[in-house]
C-alpha cells in the first residue's frame, strides 16, 4: 500500500517537471534515497539487538547511515544551487579541507566505537548499547553536515559533476541497505547504480577538465582566485537583427548550431530543428555541437534535439566538432554561455578556467541569441566572446527569434 502511494506521488511530481527542471529534480530524488537509507538503517538497528545483527549487518547499518547522510544533505544543497535558491559560488570557509578531514576522521572513529564498543566503554564509562546508539547518532549528524559542506564548497560550474557523484553515492547507500536487509536484488541494483555513477563522474570530470578527487572531496586543494585586471573585458557588444542573421545564413555554406540551457528554457528546439532542416535542404552543411554539460545535465540537450526530430547524424559531441570551427562560416549560439566562453582558456582568474569549451569564436561569424546583453552564465561569469569583432548578439526570446528566422528562411 505504501509503495503504491509513494509511486503515485512520484508519478504526479515527475509529470509536472519540465526539461529545464530535470537536474534539480534528480538531485531532490537523490536526497530521498539518502533519507530512506538512513531511516532503514535506524529501523534495522533499533528493531533488533546487536547480538542478533552480527558484525556484517552492523557494518552495513553504519555505512548506510554514513553514505545516506552525505547523499541526503549534499543533494539538498545541489537542488538549492540548481534551482537558484542558493548562490552558485562555492562556499570557502577558512580551513575548508581541514574541516572535511576532521569530520571524516570523526566518522571513522565512531565506526570503531559502533562496531567494537567494549574498547571505548571503559574509558567513557558508558555501557556498550548506549555507546553504539550515540555513535550511530553522531555519524548521522556529522555525515549530514559533511554532505552539505562538501557540496556547498563546489561552484555552480561543477554541479553537473556533483549530480553524478551523488547518483553514485545513492547507489552505494542502496547497496549497503541491501546487505543490511539481506536483499540480494537491492544490493545488486545499488552496486549497478554506484558503479555507473562513478564511471559517469569520471567521464564528466575528463570532459570538464576537473580533478575527480578534488570534486569528490569538496574542492580539496583548490583555491578561489580573486579577479584580476586581466579579467576586464574591452570592446562593445554589436547588436543585430533577425533580418541580418537570416541574410547571413542565406550566404553561408557551413553552419554550426550550439544550443545551451537557454534553448531548453525557451523551448526553441522545434524551431531550430526546422531551421536546420530548411538550411540542409538548401544544400548547406548544418551541424549541431553539444557540450558534455550543456543544459546543466549530461545528455539534456541531446534529448531535446531528438524530441524535435533532429537527425542523429547532424549532432556531434564537443571533441568531435571543436577543430571544425575554423572552417565554419556561421555559428549560432542559442542560450549557451559558460560552455562557449573563451575565458575558460584565456583567463586564469576565471572560475571555469581549464574547462574544455566549444571554440565558437574561431568561426568566421558568430551570432549569439540572448535575452539580455548583461546576462551572464550559471557561474556568473560574463562571456568575452560577446565583445569580439566577429560576434553579434540577437536579443529577445530564443523561441520567438528562431521562429522568425524559420519563417524568413522559408521565403528564401
Amino acid at each position: 500500500l505504501l509503495g503504491g502511494i509513494g509511486s503515485a506521488i512520484g508519478a504526479v511530481l515527475a509529470s509536472g517537471v519540465g526539461p529545464t527542471e530535470l537536474p534539480q529534480t534528480v538531485a531532490a530524488f537523490h536526497s530521498l534515497v539518502g533519507i530512506a537509507a538512513m531511516a532503514g538503517a535506524a529501523g534495522e538497528y533499533l528493531g533488533s539487538t546487536a547480538s542478533d545483527l552480527g558484525i556484517a549487518t552492523m557494518t552495513a547499518v553504519y555505512l548506510a547511515t554514513f553514505i545516506g547522510g552525505i547523499t541526503a544533505t549534499g543533494s539538498m544543497v545541489a537542488f538549492g544551487k540548481l534551482a537558484g535558491m542558493l548562490k552558485s559560488a562555492p562556499l570557502s570557509l577558512p580551513g575548508r579541507d581541514q574541516i572535511n578531514a576532521a569530520m571524516l576522521a570523526a566518522c571513522v572513529t565512531f565506526m570503531g566505537t559502533f562496531l567494537s564498543p567494549d574498547v571505548a566503554s571503559g574509558l567513557l564509562h558508558m555501557d556498550a548499547e548506549t555507546l553504539r546508539l550515540g555513535s550511530l547518532g553522531a555519524v548521522a549528524t556529522i555525515s549530514a553536515l559533511m554532505g552539505a559542506h562538501l557540496t556547498a564548497s563546489i561552484g555552480g560550474a561543477d554541479m553537473p559533476v556533483v549530480i553524478t557523484v551523488l547518483n553514485s553515492y545513492s547507489g552505494w547507500a542502496l547497496c549497503a541497505e541491501g546487505f543490511m536487509l539481506g536483499n540480494e536484488l537491492l544490493a545488486q541494483v545499488g552496486a549497478l547504480i554506484g558503479f555507473s555513477g562513478a564511471i559517469l563522474t569520471w567521464i564528466m570530470c575528463e570532459a570538464m577538465g576537473r580533478d575527480i578527487v578534488s570534486v569528490i572531496l569538496g574542492g580539496a586543494g583548490t583555491t578561489t582566485a580573486a579577479p584580476s585586471s586581466s579579467a576586464l573585458i574591452e570592446g562593445e557588444v554589436q547588436i543585430t537583427s533577425v533580418d541580418s542573421v537570416t541574410e547571413a545564413l542565406k550566404e553561408a555554406e557551413s553552419v554550426m548550431i550550439v544550443p545551451g540551457y537557454g534553448l531548453a528554457v525557451a523551448q526553441a528546439q522545434f524551431a531550430i530543428a526546422d531551421i536546420a532542416k530548411k538550411l540542409k535542404d538548401k544544400g548547406k552543411k548544418v551541424r549541431f555541437g553539444i557540450h558534455p554539460v550543456a543544459g546543466r545535465m549530461p545528455g539534456q540537450l541531446n534529448v531535446l534535439l531528438a524530441e524535435a526530430g533532429v537527425s542523429y547524424d547532424m549532432v556531434f559531441e564537443m571533441e568531435e566538432i571543436n577543430d571544425d570551427f575554423d572552417d565554419t562560416d556561421i555559428t549560432l549560439v542559442i542560450g549557451a554561455s559558460d560552455t562557449v566562453s573563451s575565458a575558460a582558456e584565456d583567463d586564469p582568474s576565471c572560475s571555469i578556467y581549464g574547462m574544455p569549451v566549444l571554440r565558437v569564436w574561431k568561426s568566421k561569424q558568430v551570432f549569439v541569441l540572448k535575452r539580455y546583453v548583461d546576462s551572464a552564465g550559471y557561474t556568473g561569469v560574463q562571456n568575452p566572446i560577446l565583445f569580439k569583432d566577429n560576434t553579434e548578439v540577437l536579443l529577445g526570446d530564443a523561441k520567438d527569434s528562431c521562429e522568425q528566422m524559420r519563417n524568413k528562411i522559408a521565403e528564401m
